[in-house]
């Protein structure tokens, strides 16, 4: 067992934080989900942010909620889905010397998703303008390719 070490508890919280994310990158990447990967899929959001609320930073919990809000708009439950985006562009908000462009972009676009699954066009179509103007800030050319990428994606919910 050459590759076994200790950690400090800090470190295996971020390490198990950063291992959930990917896990849920992962389901949230695969088209047949089965109801058993989505079940998966919800716990590894919450256990991640877990693990990031005890060893991470603003940004850490700030993208848990993207994530958490993320799962719950593609698993269908608006109202779960609207309280974690509004969370996640809270946290943005509060903390906003430790946010980038890239954070407000995303905060701004799981609102606009998360009401498009709730049918509420109104709010969707705002923060999606929110989000598309926030993504122009994004100066990191790799960055704003992923943020694009992600915000021309995905269900929409007839909002264009």
């Amino acid at each position: 067992m050459d590759d076994e070490r200790l950690y400090t508890l800090d470190e295996a919280h971020g390490e198990f934080a950063s291992q959930l994310n990917g896990e849920v990158w992962e389901l949230l990447d695969t088209t047949d989900r089965s109801s058993a990967d989505d079940e998966c899929m919800l716990y590894a959001a919450w256990a991640s942010a877990y693990h990031w609320l005890q060893a991470g930073t603003a940004v850490h919990h700030q993208r848990a909620e993207w994530m958490l809000s993320r799962v719950y708009t593609v698993l269908g439950d608006a109202p779960a889905a609207i309280a974690h985006a509004r969370r996640c562009l809270e946290l943005t908000e509060t903390s906003p010397g430790e946010m980038a462009p890239f954070d407000l972009a995303y905060a701004c676009e799981a609102i606009a998703r998360a009401n498009a699954l709730a049918g509420n066009e109104p709010e969707a179509t705002r923060y999606l303008e929110l989000a598309r103007e926030a993504g122009t800030r994004i100066t990191n050319t790799e960055d704003r390719q992923i943020f694009e990428g992600d915000l021309n994606s995905g269900n929409w919910y007839g909002i264009s």
